[in-house]
């Protein structure tokens, strides 16, 4: 893995490919972001309450200064946190009349977890030249 990454780099250059994985990245947490954001709105019932939605958000929020300052160190965290989404979208996709909804947060989310560590390893090795 190791080997075929290094020739992927020599290939394309790491500028561009800190730029395509930071494409993807703000692209997939935009859309998770968005996806979230409607979830925890449809768990309410007649009564509106901001605390699903803040549990939802908050993770993803959190994220946000080391997106914004290009981090290397927190995109590898929020590729983690982005697994936990992964997960609630599988579990989604379980249940009977979710399964769009949890397809698409799982794949959203894998999205935001590859463009995440790619940006990672780019922009560190990036930085080191």
């Amino acid at each position: 893995m190791r080997q075929w990454l290094e020739e992927v780099e020599a290939r394309h250059g790491l500028d561009k490919l800190t730029l395509r994985s930071r494409q993807l990245v703000l692209a997939s947490f935009a859309l998770l972001l968005v996806m979230v954001i409607y979830r925890g709105f449809l768990v309410q019932g007649d009564a509106f309450n901001w605390r699903p939605v803040v549990a939802f958000v908050l993770p993803l929020v959190l994220f946000l200064p080391s997106i914004i300052g290009q981090r290397a160190r927190g995109h590898a965290w929020l590729a983690f946190v982005s697994l936990l989404y992964f997960t609630q979208g599988v579990m989604l996709a379980t249940l009977p009349g979710q399964s769009v909804r949890g397809l698409l947060e799982a794949i959203i989310s894998l999205a935001l977890f590859a463009g995440c560590m790619g940006y990672a390893r780019f922009r560190s090795r990036q930085l080191r030249q």
